[in-house]
């Protein structure tokens, strides 16, 4: 079975399916193809669903009408890499002892991977249920796609029958550490923006200019200061916390049992400090509480030395990631009010928006969960709220109307997003376990009237 992981994700990762960059489109729609031929290697129909933009994969195997459906939910989408900042090519597999390293393979493709053949294991064990596979090639970009592709399959048509699920499961999340095997029941949701400041035609000379002209980087970098407190994280927008669900005593001390550590923290994502001193105020920063961050900003001169210039134009890219009750519209219209009030002739662009995602941590597909990680690893799952956001979690709930289950493998070491991400066979192995337990479970939960 390892060999086989190995090889269908060296398949997976070799295929470089940056849905960011319109240069990888091919490679997008490659991947695509590639997941349904993975798909109809374990008996399920499968096909390329077109979208307005790029594919989602849809795979079906009905063993009887009359058997509860699981949807299993990933993204073959990954984010960009820079060859030259890693320690091998990013999009080549290279073994590191029980470690694979190469982009995409724990986010999301070993994870997508070990749900797969975990569904084998538990199809070869005579599981009595029905598996639909949704793999997206968008969840990167926001998954600006997905909700209008997912209800006009939920719709069906003359070619395919309606999609109806009983549950759903998604395997795209961390545990806070490792040997510490966690659930999350919440997701934050994410709004990205950028500011644009344009104050001339051309880039002028600070010394026949300077002191008179504006600057816009100076001018954003102001604003930006005025909207956050960098030291601290702090938004100073008024009106940004105020739809924010306040987490009850009850509900920190669950969140505490995750074992979330400063120390590990820091080691797992090469920090030399960060913002708070103590566990738990750093644990809530990133669990329960919303953000606003700055992912760059362009405009000047950025070559070797000094440049004595005034930029003509500049713009600043951000995001904020947001908390239950929190309304991705309401915060935009909070921050381009902002804005305007401080920098009126700066121009506010929206990215992209995604809720956030809290339910009832209980019920009965949580609790066969809890059992199938415990049998498989040993230990009973912890259950938390995670920082990150996956939108089409959110799509999936409303349109769907089936619990969803969040089953992820990944650990903080093995670098969401980052240089020389990597995933590990104990986690891939012992997560195929993992499926298989929770499928027979699934399996024999009562069935509940739709």
């Amino acid at each position: 079975m390892r060999h086989e992981f190995e090889e269908n994700l060296a398949a997976l990762v070799e295929i470089p399916s940056v849905s960011m960059d319109p240069v990888h489109r091919a490679d997008v729609e490659r991947v695509a193809q590639h997941g349904c031929a993975l798909l109809r290697e374990l008996g399920a129909q499968a096909e390329c669903i077109k979208t307005a933009g790029l594919p989602l994969v849809l795979g079906r195997l009905v063993q009887d009408p009359k058997f509860p459906t699981v949807t299993i939910y990933n993204h073959l989408d990954v984010q960009p890499a820079e060859a030259d900042e890693w320690q091998s090519p990013p999009f080549k597999l290279v073994r590191d002892g029980d470690k694979w390293r190469g982009r995409g393979t724990t986010d999301d493709k070993g994870p997508a991977l070990a749900a797969l053949l975990g569904a084998r294991l538990a199809l070869q064990d005579g599981v009595r249920l029905n598996f639909q596979f949704l793999w997206e090639t968008e969840e990167e970009i926001g998954s600006p796609s997905f909700e209008a592709a997912l209800r006009r399959l939920a719709k069906g048509d003359g070619h395919r029958p309606p999609l109806r699920t009983d549950s759903i499961v998604v395997s795209d999340t961390l545990w806070p550490q490792a040997g510490r095997p966690a659930i999350p029941y919440g997701l934050r949701g994410l709004l990205g923006f950028c500011v644009r400041l344009q104050t001339g035609d051309k880039d002028v000379h600070s010394g026949t200019t300077g002191g008179a002209a504006r600057n816009p980087l100076g001018e954003l970098c102001a604003l930006i200061n005025a909207c956050y407190d960098a030291r601290t994280g702090r938004v100073k927008i008024p009106g940004f916390y105020r739809d924010v669900r306040r987490a009850s005593a009850a509900e920190r001390r669950g969140l505490a049992r995750a074992g979330f550590s400063r120390r590990r923290f820091r080691r797992a994502h090469g920090f030399s400090s960060v913002r708070f001193p103590d566990d738990a105020r750093l644990r809530e920063a990133i669990m329960i509480a919303p953000t606003f961050e700055v992912h760059g900003l362009v405009g000047g001169y950025n070559g070797a030395g000094i440049k004595t210039i005034v930029p003509h134009r500049a713009e600043a890219k951000l995001s904020c990631r947001l908390v239950s009750d929190q309304r991705p519209e309401r915060v935009l219209r909070l921050i381009e009010g902002f804005v305007r009030q401080h920098c009126r002739d700066a121009e506010v662009i929206h990215e992209s928006s995604l809720s956030p995602y809290l339910v009832d941590p209980s019920g009965p597909h949580l609790e066969a969960a809890q059992q199938a990680m415990f049998e498989a690893f040993g230990k009973r799952p912890v259950l938390t709220r995670e920082g990150g956001s996956i939108g089409a979690v959110v799509t999936m709930d409303r349109v769907l109307c089936a619990p969803v289950v969040l089953l992820g493998l990944s650990l903080p070491e093995h670098g969401y997003h980052a240089i020389d991400e990597n995933f590990d066979w104990g986690q891939a192995g012992r997560g195929m376990e993992m499926f298989c337990h929770y499928f027979s479970r699934l399996a024999d939960l009562p069935a509940v009237p739709r």
